[in-house]
Order: structure tokens, then C-alpha cells, then sequence
């Protein structure tokens, strides 16, 4: 018999755990920091003991990473969905990369970026949160090299750097003065590169 596919198996209780885990720390980190919550605020807020966190997550920083790590995924999902959404042109998959930071900045809980904050509570890049906040950062770097590989422009690489920085540069003043307009003007600013980068 086929599957309903409004069905949905049911997590396994260890597995639902783990999730409620997540859930709590990405609250309370993204909201608070990284160093200033503690272990038992997470386990409060999550509702579980000692032991469970500890059979996920054999540290602080396991935690972090693996809230980090989650958190990859979602940012790249919304990349990808935003630029699939932009249609076939290459300019416009590219900038649609600043139209969703926009609708980011201006969302309710916009609290700045989790990676950047985590590499400023881990500067050691041996750390565990500091090595997925790289990763993660090169990853999207990556994205936009595809991006601008498809446009007519000297050093498609050399520009999807420049946008990084533009795009990281928007993300700490919309944070730092609560102006999420910045994204708009990050977008401007993004034509003007990708113009200037021109053959």
C-alpha cells in the first residue's frame, strides 16, 4: 500500500531529543551568545537532563558546532531557493543572493550573523565553532563563484570575493544599527562591482 504522503514517521525519542537540543541552544545562543549561555540554561529551555545532552553532544563546543552546522543548511536552502526563484538570468540569480539578505534583515528575531559571532567567542581556528563558521563562510563564497562564473566579467572568483565582503560588510551595519535598508543599499552597490568587473 502506498505511503500517504501527508503521513510523517514519527521521530525516534532519542532523535526528538537531539532536535529539542538544537532548537533550545539556536534560541538562546543566536539571541545571547555563544559563552554567556550556560549548559543548564540550554537543558532548562529544552526541558531535558544532563545525560541526554551528553549522549548528543560530548561537549559545549559539539553543541555549538552542531547548532552552527544545522543552521548551514537552512542559510544554504534559502540561498538556493532564492536564486532558483530569480529565473535563468545570471545577473539576477546573483543579486537575488541581496534581495533575500533584505528580507532577512527584516525579520522579527534578525539578531546579526551566528557565524560571525561565533568566530569572534572562538578566534582559535582549531575550535570546533570556529571551524564550521569558516567552512560554512567558504561554502557560500563557493556559491557565488558559480554565480558569477556565468557572467560576462574579468575574475568571476576575484568579484564573488568582492560581494562577500559586501555582503558581509551589510550583515554587521544592519545588525550594528538596526538599518535593514542596508541590504538595498548592498544591492546598488553589488551593480556597481559586477559592472565594473564587465569584459
Amino acid at each position: 500500500m502506498p505511503m500517504n504522503p501527508a503521513a510523517r514517521t514519527p521521530e525516534a525519542p532519542s532523535s526528538a531529543k537531539r532536535t529539542e537540543l538544537l532548537d533550545a541552544a539556536w534560541r538562546l545562543f543566536y539571541r545571547d551568545g555563544y559563552h554567556a549561555v550556560g549548559i543548564d540554561t540550554v537543558l532548562a529551555e529544552a526541558g531535558v537532563a544532563k545525560m541526554t545532552l551528553y549522549k548528543h553532544f560530548p561537549s559545549k563546543e559539539d553543541l555549538i558546532a552542531a547548532v552552527l552546522e544545522r543552521r548551514s543548511r537552512e542559510i544554504e536552502g534559502m540561498l538556493d531557493k532564492a536564486i532558483a526563484d530569480a529565473g535563468r538570468s545570471p545577473t539576477k540569480r546573483l543579486l537575488a543572493v541581496f534581495v533575500m539578505m533584505g528580507a532577512w534583515f527584516r525579520m522579527k528575531d534578525f539578531n546579526g550573523c551566528a557565524f560571525i559571532k561565533a568566530v569572534a567567542e572562538y578566534p582559535v581556528p582549531k575550535s570546533k565553532p570556529h571551524q564550521v563558521a569558516a567552512a560554512h563562510k567558504e561554502r557560500v563564497v563557493a556559491r557565488l563563484a558559480e554565480l558569477t562564473e556565468a557572467l560576462p566579467v574579468n575574475e568571476p572568483e576575484a568579484l564573488a570575493r568582492a560581494l562577500m565582503f559586501l555582503g558581509e560588510g551589510a550583515i554587521v551595519m544592519a545588525h550594528m544599527h538596526g538599518r535593514p535598508e542596508v541590504a538595498e543599499e548592498a544591492l546598488e552597490a553589488a551593480k556597481v562591482l559586477i559592472t565594473a568587473a564587465a569584459k
